[in-house]
C-alpha cells in the first residue's frame, strides 16, 4: 500500500491485493487551475463504474480506479474491496485533517428520486441508511451491495456516513441519486479554510 500527498494536492494511491481482488486506486480530492479532472474507472461491473464514475464527476474528484476480481464467483468481493480501497485512499490523501469544514450534507434529486446523504470526517467509521432498494439487481451489480458500498467506503475512511432515499420509484434513479447526494457531501466536508486547525473540541482527529 503506498501513498502520496503534497500540500497544494491531496492525493492518494492505495494498491490492495488479496486472493479474490487485484486492485489500483488513485484518488485527488483537489486540482491545480487549468488542470482537468481525470476519471478511468474499471471494476468490471458496468453499473458499479457507473456509479463510482457519478461520485467522482461530483464531488470534483479525480478517480482511477482498476480492479481484477473473481466475478466469476459473485460481484461481491469486487465491489467490497473496491469500495475499501476507495475509503483508504480517501484517508491518506486527507492527512492530518486540519483545516477541514469536517461535516458535509448533500440533497440530490434524478427525477422522482430524491437522496440525501450527510458526512462526517470523524476518525469513527459508521454508515445508516435506507436506500429503499427493491430490484435483485441493477445491470449486473447486486442492488443489496449498494449499501455494503457505502459500509465499506465508510469504514475504510474512517468516517460516519448517512445515506437515505428521501422517495422514488425507480431503483436506477434511487441509486445514482444516493451516490450523487454523496458526492456533494464529499464535496463540503472536504473544503479547506487556509487554517492549521483540527475541526473537533478534542483538539485532534486521529487518522
Amino acid at each position: 500500500m503506498s501513498s502520496s500527498s503534497t500540500q497544494q494536492i491531496r492525493t492518494a494511491t492505495i494498491s490492495r491485493k488479496t486472493g479474490e481482488t487485484e486492485i489500483e486506486c488513485t484518488l485527488t480530492l483537489d486540482h491545480l487551475p487549468g488542470t482537468k479532472q481525470v476519471i478511468d474507472i474499471d471494476t468490471g461491473v458496468g453499473f458499479y463504474n457507473h456509479m463510482l464514475h457519478a461520485l467522482a464527476k461530483h464531488g470534483k474528484m479525480s478517480l482511477q480506479l482498476k480492479c481484477k476480481g473473481d466475478l466469476e464467483v459473485d460481484d461481491h468481493h469486487t465491489v467490497e474491496d473496491c469500495a475499501i480501497a476507495l475509503g483508504e485512499a480517501f484517508k491518506e490523501a486527507l492527512g492530518e485533517r486540519k483545516g477541514i469544514r469536517r461535516y458535509g450534507t448533500g440533497f440530490a434529486p434524478l427525477d422522482e428520486a430524491l437522496a440525501r446523504a450527510v458526512l462526517d470526517i470523524s476518525s469513527r467509521p459508521y454508515f445508516c441508511g435506507d436506500l429503499q432498494l427493491k430490484r435483485e439487481k441493477i445491470g449486473d451489480l447486486s442492488t443489496e451491495m449498494i449499501p455494503h458500498v457505502f459500509h465499506s467506503f465508510a469504514q475504510g475512511a474512517g468516517v460516519t456516513l448517512h445515506v437515505d432515499v428521501l422517495r422514488g420509484e425507480n431503483d436506477h434513479h434511487k441509486s445514482e441519486s444516493a451516490f450523487k447526494a454523496l458526492a456533494l457531501a464529499i464535496r463540503e466536508a472536504v473544503q479547506t479554510d487556509g487554517s492549521d486547525e483540527v475541526p473537533s473540541t478534542k483538539g485532534v482527529l486521529a487518522v
